[in-house]
């Protein structure tokens, strides 16, 4: 028989864990997912010159432009909306804080800097299993897709390969502008990895989950998120 597992507990743990993904991918320094790679771009550069400015800030910063966004492209806001950008603030400061508390591990070897980035790979997409069973509203990045893709009529699984594309492109455009031309910075191999990956990896971990536990709401806030 399957144990309980909250939703809400699967929200909190899914953005814990894909925080500290992401911190061991920035240690791995084989490049960044496509969706974080432009933030993680606009860090590097202002925190060069800011030396307040963290990752979780740059996070939440180019969410808050997306979510602009996506308010245009629609023309209309919805009250629920917010709640996608408190989760993005979230994301933000647990990201801080794995990025101190990994920021003097070693990085002596190749082997060390591998392991780093399966595991960094590994925590963000459990997390994201995680995430896609709770109804609590996910960061912007995925707000966008599903609400641009519902309102022009085109399949999300299509419309988030094009996302992840232009996201691609754009962070490849913001490499060479902030170090120049064909220097690449946040985007690697490891990018490439996660493209051809991540999908599946996640799907993997959402197996065993849903094999263990049967995700239920603990609290009746559902209807404020539909």
């Amino acid at each position: 028989m399957k144990k309980v597992f909250y939703t809400e507990i699967a929200y909190l743990l899914g953005i814990i864990e894909l925080a500290l993904g992401a911190a061991f991918m920035v240690k791995a320094d084989f490049g960044m997912s496509m969706v974080v790679a432009p933030a993680y771009l606009i860090y590097r550069k202002l925190s060069e010159v800011y030396a307040f400015v963290t990752f979780g800030m740059a996070e939440y910063i180019t969410q808050a432009f997306l979510l602009c966004l996506l308010v245009v492209v629609l023309r209309k806001f919805k009250v629920y909306y917010l709640f996608s950008f408190i989760t993005a603030v979230y994301y933000g400061f647990m990201l801080d804080i794995w990025m101190r508390v990994t920021e003097n591990l070693a990085v002596s070897s190749i082997g060390i800097r591998i392991f780093y980035f399966v595991l960094g790979v590994a925590l963000c997409a459990n997390g994201v299993a995680f995430i896609f069973r709770t109804y609590i509203a996910p960061e912007v990045y995925e707000l966008f897709v599903k609400e641009v893709s519902g309102k022009i009529n085109i399949p999300i699984t299509r419309f988030k390969t094009g996302y992840d594309c232009v996201s691609c492109l754009i962070s490849i455009l913001l490499s060479f502008l902030f170090y120049g031309f064909m220097h690449f910075v946040g985007v690697n191999i490891g990018t490439v990895i996660c493209a051809l990956t991540f999908g599946w990896t996640i799907g993997v971990f959402g197996k065993v989950l849903d094999k263990y536990w049967q995700f239920t709401d603990a609290l009746p806030l559902r209807k404020y998120f539909e």
